[in-house]
């Protein structure tokens, strides 16, 4: 979900890296001089919850609407630091043998992903669980992990020069399967938000799969496009998991409708796009393999034209104020927000534009007319409370709400398993609690 180039990051002003939280209602956005994280429950108004002044930010992640989030720096690019921004305290800091390229995090995993090797951690403790290593090379650091902590599935790459998925359980830390999803080497993979459907898409950015979990068997084959090959940058599916948006380096963004065409529904309603599939089915035994499949793919629900190209860019579906809306932040440090259709698809509407940093400039139509601008972000210092002792130290592998002064409460087991827990900081417990082991050096070597 990052907009840059692992540590490296991009030249110039706008976005290092950007990505939505686990539910979509937050936006964690890094650049130069720092980071932010917004509120986006609301079409005309970005509230931005929180800043820091830390440099060079090329990760930054934060668990659903908590307190906690992780941020990895260009100045340390093998350390990873957990906050808790709202006391402005240091959970703890992990350092890893090489540079951290992407950071995923559910109520009961956090992954590190490095280019030949996946860390493990238990969020509660961030006890290291698990190494996985001799991994295939991943420049990119693509990996995905469920949101859905009663599995905690995670994805990453299982060739370097075709797409395999290697599906990997992280709460009983066994492989599950492996995928032959693509000829070509991965560029995008991710989770719905159950973990009971994973959707990829290959370098040549031509064909995006979906396949069940954890069988891994093929769902839908949707074709964005046959002209050339692009870049797909980021994929994602609606709450609800009917919907499936894709961006790339072009200025389309393509929404797919994931529904079943079964026979008992042609015979109901006979229309003409009913007929011609029946046509195409029959002529299907006849033709290629290859020609075969082209006609059976099934093509963009909806669309978005963006007013740049040659951008990446982070996309979300998501449900504010009731409606079914299609996110899109680019490298440039703009936020787009459009209306979609669910029922007629079609080209979709844009709503309103907000800037991500420096001056506010905002455009919008409809709901967005005669809006009050958003407040301006406010300081480090004004954010949170600081404590009058300093950050945790290294060795404090441990979280409590307290900044690390006592021991923490933990929520309990039976609330974990009962589903989804809203993390309101003012009235519950992060699941992170401090580390009983002291003694934990912080550091994490290759063994």
């Amino acid at each position: 979900m990052e907009t840059g180039e692992g540590a490296d990051g991009p030249g110039g002003p706008g976005l290092g890296c950007a990505s939505f939280n686990q539910d979509s209602t937050s936006l964690a956005v890094g650049t130069k001089t720092g980071y932010r994280l917004f509120s986006v429950t609301s079409v005309d108004k970005l509230d931005c919850i929180h800043e820091s002044d830390t440099p060079d930010v090329y990760i930054v992640e934060r668990l659903f609407s908590s307190s906690l989030v992780v941020v990895v720096s260009q100045a340390m690019p093998r350390r990873m630091n957990v906050y808790h921004f709202k006391k402005g305290t240091e959970i703890c800091n992990y350092s890893y043998s090489n540079s951290i390229l992407a950071v995923r995090l559910n109520r009961q995993r956090l992954v590190v992903c490095l280019e030949e090797s996946v860390y493990i951690h238990n969020i509660k403790d961030m006890k290291l669980l698990k190494t996985l290593l001799n991994t295939p090379s991943n420049l990119s650091g693509l990996c995905a992990l469920s949101t859905n902590h009663s599995n905690s599935y995670l994805a990453y790459p299982g060739s370097a020069t075709i797409g395999e998925i290697i599906v990997y359980d992280a709460n009983n830390l066994s492989t599950v399967t492996m995928i032959p999803a693509h000829d070509s080497p991965l560029a995008a993979i991710t989770f719905n938000a159950s973990g009971t459907k994973l959707a990829s898409a290959s370098e040549r950015g031509t064909v995006i799969r979906v396949f069940t979990i954890p069988e891994g068997l093929r769902l839908f084959e949707f074709r964005r496009g046959m002209k050339r090959y692009v870049n797909i940058s980021s994929l994602s599916f609606s709450p609800d998991a009917q919907f499936l948006c894709a961006s790339s380096n072009t200025e389309t963004v393509h929404i797919f409708k994931l529904e079943q065409h079964g026979p008992s529904g042609d015979e109901e309603s006979p229309t003409w796009s009913a007929y011609m599939g029946k046509m195409f089915s029959a002529a299907s035994s006849y033709l290629p393999a290859q020609v075969s499949g082209m006609m059976c793919q099934d093509r963009a629900f909806a669309t978005v034209r963006l007013q740049m190209a040659g951008q990446r860019n982070v996309c979300t579906l998501a449900t504010i104020q009731k409606l079914p809306r299609l996110l899109v932040a680019s490298s440039d440090g703009q936020l787009f927000i459009y209306n979609v259709d669910p029922q007629d698809g079609g080209e979709c509407t844009l709503v309103k534009t907000h800037r991500l940093f420096g001056a506010d400039e905002e455009h919008g139509t409809g709901e967005a007319e005669g809006t009050a601008p958003p407040q301006p972000c406010q300081s480090y210092a004004a954010t949170v409370a600081m404590p009058t002792t300093g950050p945790v130290s290294a060795t404090l592998t441990g979280y409590s709400e307290d900044g690390g002064a006592i021991k923490g409460e933990v929520i309990p087991e039976h609330e974990i398993a009962a589903g989804p827990v809203c993390l309101d900081d003012e009235t519950e417990f992060p699941p992170i609690n401090w580390c009983r082991d002291g003694s934990r050096s912080g550091k994490e070597r290759r063994t």
